[in-house]
């Protein structure tokens, strides 16, 4: 199975590294790499997003954070427990979550924040790595079409029989594997 995090210098998506190159000129000091997954390997939630924000996750190099999704997200999230410490806005503020972790179909930041369906499937053995290492892993929020799409393809299901709707809640079984 691939690792959960792609390499810094990952280039299987020509258009994401090209875009990926062109912000690192433009703003040297921001992460601009693949974004890898924040929080603990070994929580019961997953919480899967699209892809990171320009001026956000690439920025900060951590899902859903110096964005307004990200203040959305890390106030739910202590609201119910599952942080700790303050979000302010960058990767080191500290901020713990509990029993959670937050990952990205898409590692990269992709133009006018629209991953294409190559770049999709390109980062799929990532998320499936991801959520196929947590070991305590019970509930799976996905934030969106194409998250939703991602995480079914993860556990190599059909799309059509987990239809995507806004509120909508799966029981995600597995296939067995060969050996199981």
């Amino acid at each position: 199975m691939e690792p959960a995090t792609p390499p810094s210098d990952c280039a299987l998506c020509p258009r994401l590294k090209s875009f990926r190159d062109q912000n690192a000129g433009a703003q040297p000091r921001w992460f601009n790499a693949p974004v890898p997954s924040f929080g603990d390997i070994n929580a019961r939630l997953a919480i899967v997003g699209l892809a990171p924000g320009l001026q956000g996750a690439n920025k900060t190099g951590r899902p859903f954070t110096g964005d307004y999704a990200g203040d959305l997200l890390y106030s739910t999230l202590a609201k119910f427990h599952l942080s700790q410490g303050l979000y302010a806005g960058h990767a080191d503020d500290g901020l713990k979550l509990n029993d959670a972790l937050i990952t990205n179909a898409v590692r990269c930041v992709p133009p006018q924040n629209k991953p294409i369906g190559a770049e999709i499937t390109q980062c799929l053995p990532f998320l499936k790595a991801q959520l196929h290492t947590m070991p305590r892993l019970q509930v799976i929020i996905a934030l969106g079409r194409i998250a939703h799409e991602s995480v079914v393809r993860a556990f190599d299901l059909k799309r059509s029989a987990f239809k995507f709707a806004h509120g909508a809640e799966h029981i995600l079984t597995p296939p067995a594997r060969a050996g199981e």
